[in-house]
This record gives C-alpha cells, sequence and structure tokens, in this order.
C-alpha cells in the first residue's frame, strides 16, 4: 500500500491519495479495511475508490457523488488493471463544487505520476 498524504489543500479540505496492487471487490474491501484502520483515514469525509479487475470495473463513491466514476476513467485511459486507487478528502467546510472533480483528478495523477517514478 503506498499513500501519499497531504498533497492537495483547498478552501480547508485536505487530499490524500492511496493505492495498490487488487484483484477483486473483496480484495478492495480489505484494502479500504486497512487503509481506514489508520484513524486519521477512518476519520476522512469521503474514501472514494476504483478499481478494474480482468472481469469487471469496480468504484466507491464513498458519498463524494461522481468521484469513483472520475478515479474509474482514469485508470481505463491508464489501461492500469489490478490496482486500486482511493482518493481521500478531509472535508474543511466549504463546497468545492466542480473543483472536487479537479483535484480527484489530480490526486490520482500524482498518483500515477508517482507509480512511474519508481
Amino acid at each position: 500500500m503506498r499513500i501519499l498524504e497531504n498533497i492537495i489543500s483547498d478552501r480547508g479540505s485536505k487530499y490524500a491519495v492511496s493505492g495498490g496492487p487488487c484483484a477483486s471487490e473483496e480484495e478492495a474491501k480489505g484494502f479500504i479495511k486497512t487503509l481506514c484502520a489508520k484513524k486519521k483515514f477512518a476519520k476522512a469525509t469521503h474514501n472514494t475508490w476504483a478499481l478494474l479487475t480482468a472481469d469487471t470495473a469496480l468504484k466507491n463513491d464513498d458519498g463524494e457523488a461522481g468521484a469513483g466514476m472520475v478515479i474509474l476513467r482514469m485508470l481505463e485511459r491508464e489501461g492500469l488493471h489490478g490496482h486500486i486507487i482511493v482518493v481521500t478528502r478531509w472535508f474543511g467546510g466549504k463546497h468545492l463544487g466542480g473543483d472536487r472533480f479537479r483535484h480527484v483528478q489530480n490526486a490520482v495523477r500524482i498518483y500515477l505520476d508517482a507509480r512511474g517514478a519508481r
């Protein structure tokens, strides 16, 4: 599991992005459970994620409507299968409107770029 914290901050909201190898919905649930074992992530407002398996596409908005689809589309464009990406947001008190989708995209890009730099 790779976690990149404090990557984006806007109007009080803070973002992190995490990811790792994952092959099924069951493994995805385990990944989220492991991530949320860290108190900071358990208290986050949203842990939005997506995963492309060999058989299907999975996503979960966790209350951030549409954000899972943003992550999923980016995984599809990258052709990245068997790898979950989770974008975590701690709400800062001010609504971000459409900027939240830009932040989700940027978080995923930061993760993908860091992954490629290994």
